[in-house]
Formats: structure tokens, C-alpha cells, sequence
């Protein structure tokens, strides 16, 4: 292995008031990264452009070289949970989520509070297999958690509306059933049959046992589902043959997949107990174990290897950025401990970036940069350590998703 790019999902952000007017990332103890930024170099990137807020989808798409305007969330998603998909069929990534009626379309949480568990999720993803009637077949399958997918069969257009308000801003939040984005049947038929979809799946969910009894124990029901990047047309993506990918989720495995790369992963830990974040926690420690494990084993065997840390982006919504911290310093103290005595022995570029800025006084993604660091034992520059301030000193300077590869030498 001659290459390894780390996405840290989500870990950089803006200064905190919680953290002395520090990001996360700066306020993180970090040796291990401050190391490599210190014998490395250092630069930043806008995943698609200044303008743009990027989802964990498009920037990936963009970091990997492809065109962020094709991404698909949906069908990277359906690819990753193993759905197998045709021509005509539409592929929508599902939130589990929490409405208070289909009249106020008011939302509660598009996520049920994150406190969905993955057996619930799968009980009621059956449930609507079995009581949902549409006028045309559908596959409909629980993914992580609250995640899900939706394939509508036979839909030829995916150029509808999302019925996800991930970036509404300001006031109380509601949801719009989906509208065609085009005035054709195709897109007509793939609105009418999604909103069908939703309203049948609303009062299933709604009064299913399963949420009779979140409600019982003080958790917000997993009553609705939430749609968003909706894909009839498999891309092709850039080609990463000789590269191996360790991740645990759905969008990052369909997108490695398509990308050619060989796909190591394992099953998250389920959520059992009403703590999330010591599910997450659970979760981070696995996939470090897993990631060091897999390296050791078939580093020899691939050129390159891509690995994201899912887990960081989390606390950037929830606006905790203390734990946000922890996360990040267990990731460097675990995984980029080991890397570096790794890159030691075995000669080795190492580049770290995030796919997105989530700053947790905003509680969601911005267009803000993201720092990118490279290390390769030979090249430096005057960097004192991994953060984003730091990152807009370094010679790499400023790049966009689209050039990050070439830029970073991942190419070569």
C-alpha cells in the first residue's frame, strides 16, 4: 500500500464559545495529527465551491473526481445495503423521522431523536412491505439506525423534489410532500407514487406498536420517512481499482463499489439501549479495530486504501462539541498512533481531510473550508498543526473537490 486517504466526516468547523474561541479541531488533542502536519504540508479545500453546502454524497463524488451534479445519493446507498437494481427503478435514501401530523406537516426530528435502534427499524421496514399498496412493486429495506432505502420500480424519471428539509433554515421546520421538477408524465407518476408512499407509510408507522411503546418510554416516534436524493441512473464514477475501501456504511460502500475499489466492512454495532452517542462511541472503537486490522492484513495487496470515520459528524449536529472532541482525540491517539509507527516501517503518503465543514454552533453542514494534510516523510512545510486555521498557511493552498486528488498526489 503506497497511499491511505482518511475523511474525518464532518470534524471541522468554526471557533466555539464552549472551547475558548477554538474550533473542535483545535481545541483536540492531537498528537499524532499534529505530527504529521508538522513533517508534512498542509492546505484547504472547498469539496465543490465557496458557494455550495455539501452533503457527505456530493462531496465524496467531488473528492473522488467525479462530477458532484451526477451524484446519486439513493442509488450509492441502494448499491451499499445490496439491493440490486434495474433500469426505471428509482432508488430514494429514507430518513426514519418524527412528524407531528400529515395536516401541520410539522417536524420533530428527522431523525426519531437518533434513537431509533436497528431492530425496530427492521420491524417496521416489514411492516410497510406488508401494508403499504402502491400502484406499482417497491423494495423497501432499513439500512444504519434510522437510515433506510426506497426503490420504486419501474419510475423513469428521479427528477422530483426532496421531501427531506435538511436545509431549511430559521422557525419552526415543515416538510413538503414531493412535486416533479419537470412538467412530464415520467416525473408527474414518480412524485404521485412517492407522496402515495409516504402518506400510506405515515399511518402505518404512526400507530404501530413498535411506536406505541417510544411513546410509552418518552421516545419520539418513528412515524414518517423522509426523502431525499432520489436516483434512476447509475453513474459511472472514476475508476480506483487497485484501492481498497474499509467502511461500515451504505454511501460509503456504494460509492466505493462503483469507484471499482474492494469493499471491506463489518456490521455496526446495533443501537440497543436508548444512548446513542455510546452506541457511536461502540461503533468508532470497532471500526478502528477493524481499519488497523484490515491494513495489517492486505496493505501489501492494493495501492491504495480510502477509510472514513462516520462518526465525528454527529456531534457537529447535536451542537456537542466536547464530544466531538473526545471522538476526535480517540481517533488520533488509536488510529493515527498506529498509522504513523505503520508509516514508519512502510513507506507511505498519508493524506487527512474532512468532506464537509459541520460546525456545532450551527448544528448542520456549511460551504466553510476543510483542512487537507499531506505526509509522506519527505516534503513540508511550516505548519505547527492539523487544523483549519493552520491549513490556510500551508504550500498546498486552497484546491476544490474536482482537483483534490491530483493535488494531493493520490493520483500517482
Amino acid at each position: 500500500m503506497k497511499k491511505i486517504l482518511i475523511v474525518l466526516d464532518g470534524a471541522a468547523g468554526l471557533p466555539h464559545p464552549k472551547l475558548g474561541g477554538k474550533s473542535v479541531i483545535e481545541a483536540a488533542n492531537t498528537p499524532n495529527l499534529d505530527f504529521l502536519a508538522k513533517n508534512g504540508c498542509l492546505g484547504y479545500m472547498y469539496p465543490i465551491d465557496e458557494k455550495t453546502v455539501p452533503g457527505s454524497d456530493n462531496s465524496l463524488i467531488s473528492i473522488f473526481g467525479n462530477d458532484p451534479k451526477k451524484c446519486r445519493r439513493g442509488v450509492y446507498g441502494a448499491i451499499g445495503v445490496g439491493l440490486k437494481l434495474k433500469k426505471g427503478d428509482l432508488a430514494i435514501r429514507c430518513n426514519f423521522g418524527t412528524i407531528r401530523d400529515l395536516k401541520s406537516r410539522r417536524v420533530v426530528d428527522r431523525r426519531a431523536g437518533r434513537t431509533l435502534s436497528s431492530r425496530e427499524a427492521a420491524i417496521l421496514a416489514s411492516a410497510l412491505v406488508k401494508g403499504v399498496k402502491i400502484p406499482g412493486p417497491f423494495e423497501f429495506k432499513s439500512a444504519v439506525q434510522h437510515r433506510g432505502i426506497l426503490i420504486l420500480k419501474g419510475v423513469k424519471s428521479d427528477k422530483i423534489t426532496n421531501v427531506d428539509p435538511e436545509w431549511s433554515t430559521g422557525g419552526e421546520q415543515k416538510f413538503n410532500f414531493s412535486v416533479p421538477l419537470k412538467n412530464d408524465e415520467d416525473s408527474e407518476y414518480a412524485a404521485f407514487l412517492l407522496n402515495n408512499f409516504l402518506t400510506q407509510a405515515y399511518l402505518i408507522l404512526n400507530n404501530h406498536p413498535i411506536n406505541k411503546e417510544r411513546k410509552r418510554k418518552g421516545l419520539l416516534p418513528a412515524n414518517f420517512l423522509f426523502t431525499r436524493g432520489g436516483g434512476v441512473t447509475v453513474e459511472k464514477l472514476k475508476k480506483y481499482r487497485n484501492w481498497m475501501s474499509i467502511n461500515p456504511m451504505p454511501l460509503e460502500i456504494g460509492i466505493s463499489k462503483l469507484s471499482g475499489m474492494k469493499v471491506f466492512d463489518f456490521p455496526y454495532p446495533e443501537l440497543k439501549g436508548i444512548d446513542s452517542y455510546a452506541n457511536y462511541y461502540k461503533g468508532l472503537r470497532r471500526s478502528i479495530r477493524f481499519a488497523k486490522k484490515i491494513i495489517k492484513k492486505h496493505h501489501s495487496f492494493y495501492k491504495g486504501c480510502y477509510i472514513q470515520f462516520k462518526e465525528t459528524d454527529i456531534p457537529g449536529h447535536d451542537n456537542k462539541p466536547f464530544e466531538k472532541k473526545n471522538m476526535l482525540e480517540m481517533i488520533d491517539k488509536k488510529f493515527f498512533g498506529f498509522l504513523r509507527a505503520f508509516a514508519e516501517k512502510n513507506p507511505l503518503k498519508i493524506v487527512v481531510t474532512c468532506d464537509h465543514s459541520t460546525p456545532c454552533i450551527l448544528k448542520k453542514h456549511s460551504s466553510h473550508p476543510v483542512p487537507v494534510l499531506v505526509y509522506d516523510g519527505k516534503k513540508r512545510d511550516h505548519a505547527k498543526s492539523f487544523s483549519e486555521k493552520e491549513s490556510r498557511k500551508g504550500i498546498l493552498g486552497k484546491m476544490y473537490g474536482k482537483k483534490f486528488i491530483r493535488k494531493t498526489g493520490l493520483d500517482k
